[in-house]
Protein backbone atom coordinates (compact mmCIF):
# COMPACT_ATOMS: atom_id res chain seq x y z
CA UNK A 1 0.00 0.00 0.00
CA UNK A 2 1.20 3.44 -1.06
CA UNK A 3 1.04 5.03 2.26
CA UNK A 4 1.10 8.89 1.13
CA UNK A 5 -2.00 7.84 -1.16
CA UNK A 6 -3.81 7.23 1.71
CA UNK A 7 -2.68 10.32 4.13
CA UNK A 8 -4.74 13.68 3.97
CA UNK A 9 -3.99 17.36 4.65
CA UNK A 10 -5.47 18.59 8.16
CA UNK A 11 -8.09 21.05 5.84
CA UNK A 12 -9.79 18.27 5.34
CA UNK A 13 -11.59 17.91 8.70
CA UNK A 14 -13.20 21.63 7.30
CA UNK A 15 -15.50 18.80 5.80
CA UNK A 16 -16.57 17.64 9.39
CA UNK A 17 -16.83 20.76 10.66
CA UNK A 18 -19.61 22.11 7.78
CA UNK A 19 -21.61 18.51 8.13
CA UNK A 20 -21.70 18.98 12.35
CA UNK A 21 -22.82 22.08 12.23
CA UNK A 22 -25.41 21.26 9.28
CA UNK A 23 -26.58 18.52 11.61
CA UNK A 24 -26.91 20.97 14.87
CA UNK A 25 -28.97 23.24 12.56
CA UNK A 26 -31.50 20.36 12.22
CA UNK A 27 -31.36 19.55 15.76
CA UNK A 28 -32.40 22.63 16.51
CA UNK A 29 -34.82 23.16 13.68
CA UNK A 30 -36.37 19.59 14.76
CA UNK A 31 -37.33 22.08 18.20
CA UNK A 32 -38.10 24.88 16.86
CA UNK A 33 -40.17 24.31 13.70
CA UNK A 34 -41.16 20.89 13.85
CA UNK A 35 -38.89 19.16 11.45
CA UNK A 36 -38.11 15.34 11.05
CA UNK A 37 -35.29 14.80 13.84
CA UNK A 38 -33.95 12.00 11.58
CA UNK A 39 -32.86 14.20 9.31
CA UNK A 40 -30.52 16.33 11.83
CA UNK A 41 -29.41 12.62 13.12
CA UNK A 42 -28.25 11.12 9.85
CA UNK A 43 -26.27 14.69 8.76
CA UNK A 44 -24.34 13.84 12.26
CA UNK A 45 -23.87 9.91 11.59
CA UNK A 46 -22.50 10.78 7.85
CA UNK A 47 -20.33 13.41 9.59
CA UNK A 48 -19.03 11.10 12.41
CA UNK A 49 -18.39 8.44 9.70
CA UNK A 50 -16.28 11.16 8.34
CA UNK A 51 -14.63 12.27 10.96
CA UNK A 52 -13.81 8.29 11.05
CA UNK A 53 -12.29 7.74 8.18
CA UNK A 54 -10.33 11.38 8.34
CA UNK A 55 -9.12 10.46 12.07
CA UNK A 56 -7.66 7.14 10.55
CA UNK A 57 -6.00 8.40 7.22
CA UNK A 58 -4.57 11.52 9.45
CA UNK A 59 -3.14 8.78 11.68
CA UNK A 60 -1.67 7.06 8.61
CA UNK A 61 0.35 10.18 7.96
CA UNK A 62 2.27 10.44 11.10
CA UNK A 63 2.80 6.73 11.43
CA UNK A 64 3.99 5.85 7.93
CA UNK A 65 4.27 9.29 5.89
CA UNK A 66 6.32 11.05 9.32
CA UNK A 67 8.18 13.73 6.93
CA UNK A 68 4.93 14.82 5.19
CA UNK A 69 3.28 15.20 8.56
CA UNK A 70 6.33 16.92 10.18
CA UNK A 71 6.67 19.29 6.90
CA UNK A 72 2.78 20.21 7.21
CA UNK A 73 3.47 21.34 11.19
CA UNK A 74 6.41 23.11 10.58
CA UNK A 75 4.67 25.38 7.41
CA UNK A 76 3.96 28.94 8.39
CA UNK A 77 0.04 28.68 7.04
CA UNK A 78 -0.81 25.06 6.69
CA UNK A 79 0.17 24.46 10.36
CA UNK A 80 -2.89 26.32 11.31
CA UNK A 81 -5.45 23.62 9.74
CA UNK A 82 -3.95 20.89 12.27
CA UNK A 83 -6.20 22.77 15.03
CA UNK A 84 -9.07 21.57 12.85
CA UNK A 85 -8.47 17.74 14.14
CA UNK A 86 -9.30 18.14 17.50
CA UNK A 87 -12.08 21.23 16.82
CA UNK A 88 -13.56 17.91 14.10
CA UNK A 89 -12.95 15.82 17.43
CA UNK A 90 -15.50 18.17 19.82
CA UNK A 91 -17.85 18.19 17.32
CA UNK A 92 -17.83 14.53 16.76
CA UNK A 93 -18.28 14.06 20.44
CA UNK A 94 -21.50 16.31 20.56
CA UNK A 95 -22.82 14.64 17.49
CA UNK A 96 -22.51 11.04 19.56
CA UNK A 97 -23.71 12.73 22.70
CA UNK A 98 -27.58 12.17 22.90
CA UNK A 99 -27.10 8.68 21.81
CA UNK A 100 -23.78 7.56 24.07
CA UNK A 101 -23.12 10.47 26.17
CA UNK A 102 -19.43 8.40 27.83
CA UNK A 103 -17.82 8.07 24.47
CA UNK A 104 -19.36 11.38 23.53
CA UNK A 105 -17.98 13.28 26.59
CA UNK A 106 -14.76 11.29 25.92
CA UNK A 107 -14.56 12.69 22.95
CA UNK A 108 -15.14 16.33 23.89
CA UNK A 109 -12.86 16.46 26.58
CA UNK A 110 -10.14 15.21 24.55
CA UNK A 111 -10.41 17.48 21.76
CA UNK A 112 -10.87 20.15 24.10
CA UNK A 113 -8.19 19.45 25.49
CA UNK A 114 -5.78 18.98 22.68
CA UNK A 115 -7.30 22.28 20.99
CA UNK A 116 -5.80 24.26 24.19
CA UNK A 117 -2.65 22.63 23.97
CA UNK A 118 -2.01 22.65 20.50
CA UNK A 119 -2.91 26.62 20.42
CA UNK A 120 -0.11 26.91 22.91
CA UNK A 121 2.74 25.47 21.10
CA UNK A 122 1.57 27.21 17.75
CA UNK A 123 1.16 30.54 18.90
CA UNK A 124 3.18 29.86 21.59
CA UNK A 125 5.89 29.51 18.86
CA UNK A 126 4.86 32.65 16.92
CA UNK A 127 5.13 34.88 20.04
CA UNK A 128 9.29 34.65 19.38
CA UNK A 129 8.45 36.43 16.41
CA UNK A 130 10.57 36.21 12.62
CA UNK A 131 7.03 35.65 10.95
CA UNK A 132 6.64 36.58 6.93
CA UNK A 133 3.83 38.72 7.19
CA UNK A 134 2.44 37.02 3.84
CA UNK A 135 2.19 33.64 5.78
CA UNK A 136 -0.70 35.83 7.93
CA UNK A 137 -3.98 34.42 6.90
CA UNK A 138 -7.46 34.23 8.14
CA UNK A 139 -6.15 30.44 8.89
CA UNK A 140 -4.44 31.98 11.64
CA UNK A 141 -7.96 31.73 13.44
CA UNK A 142 -8.40 28.25 14.04
CA UNK A 143 -5.96 27.66 16.62
CA UNK A 144 -7.27 30.04 19.41
CA UNK A 145 -10.08 31.83 18.05
CA UNK A 146 -12.19 28.57 16.49
CA UNK A 147 -10.93 26.11 19.13
CA UNK A 148 -11.89 28.08 22.25
CA UNK A 149 -15.06 28.45 20.63
CA UNK A 150 -15.99 25.40 19.71
CA UNK A 151 -14.56 24.58 23.07
CA UNK A 152 -17.09 26.85 24.79
CA UNK A 153 -19.91 24.71 22.59
CA UNK A 154 -18.62 21.60 23.51
CA UNK A 155 -18.58 22.34 27.42
CA UNK A 156 -22.30 24.21 27.35
CA UNK A 157 -23.32 20.45 25.51
CA UNK A 158 -21.82 18.39 28.40
CA UNK A 159 -23.53 20.90 30.70
CA UNK A 160 -20.64 23.31 31.75
CA UNK A 161 -21.90 26.36 30.65
CA UNK A 162 -19.78 28.16 33.60
CA UNK A 163 -16.28 26.04 31.91
CA UNK A 164 -17.77 27.03 28.20
CA UNK A 165 -17.89 30.68 29.41
CA UNK A 166 -14.36 30.61 29.98
CA UNK A 167 -13.23 29.10 26.41
CA UNK A 168 -15.57 31.92 25.12
CA UNK A 169 -13.89 34.83 26.68
CA UNK A 170 -10.69 33.36 25.34
CA UNK A 171 -11.87 32.60 21.78
CA UNK A 172 -13.88 36.33 21.29
CA UNK A 173 -10.31 37.96 23.01
CA UNK A 174 -8.62 36.24 20.39
CA UNK A 175 -10.51 36.85 18.02
CA UNK A 176 -10.37 41.16 18.60
CA UNK A 177 -6.99 41.06 19.10
CA UNK A 178 -6.00 38.93 15.59
CA UNK A 179 -9.17 40.03 13.20
CA UNK A 180 -6.82 43.31 13.65
CA UNK A 181 -3.48 41.36 12.45
CA UNK A 182 -5.38 39.49 10.03
CA UNK A 183 -7.27 42.71 7.90
CA UNK A 184 -3.92 44.80 8.11
CA UNK A 185 -2.49 42.00 5.85
CA UNK A 186 -5.01 41.47 3.51
CA UNK A 187 -5.20 45.41 3.56
CA UNK A 188 -1.38 46.33 3.31
CA UNK A 189 0.15 43.18 1.85
CA UNK A 190 0.37 41.49 -1.26
CA UNK A 191 -2.73 39.84 -2.15
CA UNK A 192 -3.68 36.42 -1.44
CA UNK A 193 -1.70 34.12 -3.76
CA UNK A 194 -4.39 32.35 -5.71
CA UNK A 195 -4.52 28.98 -4.04
CA UNK A 196 -5.17 30.29 -0.82
CA UNK A 197 -7.89 33.10 -1.90
CA UNK A 198 -10.34 30.47 -0.34
CA UNK A 199 -9.43 30.70 3.41
CA UNK A 200 -11.12 34.03 3.00
CA UNK A 201 -14.31 32.48 3.86
CA UNK A 202 -13.20 31.42 7.45
CA UNK A 203 -13.14 35.35 7.86
CA UNK A 204 -16.92 34.99 8.45
CA UNK A 205 -16.42 32.14 11.05
CA UNK A 206 -15.43 34.31 14.08
CA UNK A 207 -18.51 36.12 14.71
CA UNK A 208 -20.70 33.41 13.39
CA UNK A 209 -19.33 31.02 15.55
CA UNK A 210 -19.30 33.62 18.56
CA UNK A 211 -22.96 34.16 18.22
CA UNK A 212 -23.37 30.13 18.59
CA UNK A 213 -21.10 30.23 21.31
CA UNK A 214 -22.59 33.05 23.16
CA UNK A 215 -26.11 31.41 22.78
CA UNK A 216 -24.90 28.07 24.21
CA UNK A 217 -23.07 29.63 27.11
CA UNK A 218 -26.02 31.96 28.51
CA UNK A 219 -30.00 31.66 28.70
CA UNK A 220 -32.62 34.02 27.81
CA UNK A 221 -34.09 35.89 24.99
CA UNK A 222 -31.21 37.48 22.53
CA UNK A 223 -29.86 40.39 24.00
CA UNK A 224 -27.54 43.32 22.44
CA UNK A 225 -24.43 41.42 22.63
CA UNK A 226 -26.43 38.75 20.38
CA UNK A 227 -27.35 41.18 18.05
CA UNK A 228 -23.80 42.75 17.65
CA UNK A 229 -22.84 39.47 16.89
CA UNK A 230 -25.32 38.57 13.96
CA UNK A 231 -24.91 42.09 12.61
CA UNK A 232 -21.52 41.59 11.95
CA UNK A 233 -21.24 37.98 11.15
CA UNK A 234 -23.73 39.11 8.32
CA UNK A 235 -21.51 41.92 7.10
CA UNK A 236 -18.43 39.47 6.83
CA UNK A 237 -21.04 36.63 4.94
CA UNK A 238 -21.56 39.94 2.25
CA UNK A 239 -18.17 40.85 2.28
CA UNK A 240 -16.90 37.28 1.79
CA UNK A 241 -19.67 37.25 -1.25
CA UNK A 242 -18.77 40.52 -2.61
CA UNK A 243 -15.09 38.48 -3.11
CA UNK A 244 -16.34 35.48 -4.97
CA UNK A 245 -15.15 36.99 -8.02
CA UNK A 246 -11.57 37.56 -7.20
CA UNK A 247 -11.72 34.05 -4.72
CA UNK A 248 -12.99 32.21 -7.80
CA UNK A 249 -11.05 29.27 -8.16
CA UNK A 250 -10.99 25.54 -9.54
CA UNK A 251 -12.71 23.45 -6.84
CA UNK A 252 -10.47 22.05 -4.12
CA UNK A 253 -11.97 20.65 -0.52
CA UNK A 254 -10.39 24.24 0.54
CA UNK A 255 -13.99 25.69 -0.22
CA UNK A 256 -15.16 23.74 2.96
CA UNK A 257 -13.48 26.81 4.83
CA UNK A 258 -16.57 28.32 3.77
CA UNK A 259 -19.04 25.78 5.50
CA UNK A 260 -18.51 26.52 9.24
CA UNK A 261 -19.31 29.63 9.45
CA UNK A 262 -21.93 29.66 7.21
CA UNK A 263 -23.02 26.94 9.42
CA UNK A 264 -22.53 28.86 12.87
CA UNK A 265 -24.29 32.10 11.75
CA UNK A 266 -27.67 30.00 11.14
CA UNK A 267 -27.38 27.48 13.96
CA UNK A 268 -27.17 30.20 16.18
CA UNK A 269 -30.15 32.44 14.66
CA UNK A 270 -31.86 29.88 15.52
CA UNK A 271 -31.14 29.33 19.33
CA UNK A 272 -32.06 32.40 20.11
CA UNK A 273 -35.06 32.64 17.73
CA UNK A 274 -36.23 29.38 19.96
CA UNK A 275 -35.79 31.33 23.62
CA UNK A 276 -38.65 33.58 22.80
CA UNK A 277 -40.19 35.81 19.60
CA UNK A 278 -38.14 38.54 18.91
CA UNK A 279 -39.00 39.77 15.69
CA UNK A 280 -35.18 39.87 13.97
CA UNK A 281 -34.10 36.69 15.06
CA UNK A 282 -37.54 34.94 13.78
CA UNK A 283 -37.27 36.42 10.51
CA UNK A 284 -33.49 35.59 9.58
CA UNK A 285 -33.95 32.21 11.46
CA UNK A 286 -35.44 30.50 8.54
CA UNK A 287 -33.78 32.88 5.82
CA UNK A 288 -30.62 31.90 7.35
CA UNK A 289 -30.84 28.16 7.51
CA UNK A 290 -31.83 27.90 3.82
CA UNK A 291 -28.75 29.33 3.11
CA UNK A 292 -26.87 26.73 5.38
CA UNK A 293 -28.08 23.91 3.59
CA UNK A 294 -28.02 24.87 -0.06
CA UNK A 295 -23.93 25.88 0.87
CA UNK A 296 -23.41 22.35 2.30
CA UNK A 297 -25.11 20.73 -0.43
CA UNK A 298 -23.95 22.30 -3.38
CA UNK A 299 -20.40 22.17 -1.46
CA UNK A 300 -21.25 17.90 -0.81
CA UNK A 301 -22.24 17.94 -4.63
CA UNK A 302 -19.01 19.83 -6.26
CA UNK A 303 -16.68 17.39 -3.17
CA UNK A 304 -18.22 14.02 -4.61
CA UNK A 305 -17.64 15.22 -8.64
CA UNK A 306 -14.10 16.32 -7.22
CA UNK A 307 -13.13 12.77 -5.81
CA UNK A 308 -14.77 11.15 -9.21
CA UNK A 309 -12.11 13.35 -11.11
CA UNK A 310 -9.22 12.80 -9.17
CA UNK A 311 -9.79 8.85 -9.08
CA UNK A 312 -10.15 8.70 -12.69
CA UNK A 313 -6.71 11.25 -13.08
CA UNK A 314 -4.82 8.90 -11.15
CA UNK A 315 -6.31 5.84 -12.60
CA UNK A 316 -4.97 7.26 -15.81
CA UNK A 317 -1.50 8.51 -14.80
CA UNK A 318 -1.18 4.59 -13.47
CA UNK A 319 -2.23 3.14 -16.45
CA UNK A 320 0.42 1.02 -18.76
CA UNK A 321 2.10 2.57 -21.67
CA UNK A 322 1.33 0.42 -24.50
CA UNK A 323 4.60 -0.36 -26.32
CA UNK A 324 5.16 1.36 -29.57
CA UNK A 325 4.70 -0.56 -32.69
CA UNK A 326 7.44 -2.04 -34.72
Amino acid sequence: MNASRWAVPASYFSMVLGLTGLGNGWRVAARLWGMPAWIGESVMAVAVGVWAVLLVRFAIKWIAVRDEARAEAAHPILCCFIALVPVATMLAGIGVLPHAHGPGAVLIVAGAAASLLFGLWRHGGQWRGGRDDKATTPVLYLPTVGANLVSAIAMSALGWPSWGQLFFGAGVLAWIVQESIILSRLLTVDPLPPLLRPTVGIQMAPPAVALLAYAAVTVGPPDLIARMLLGYAIVQALMVLRLMPWIRQPFTLSYWAFTFGATAISTGTMRFAERGHDPVFATLAPVLFAMSNLVIAGLSIASVLWALRAKRAAAAASAPVAPAAG
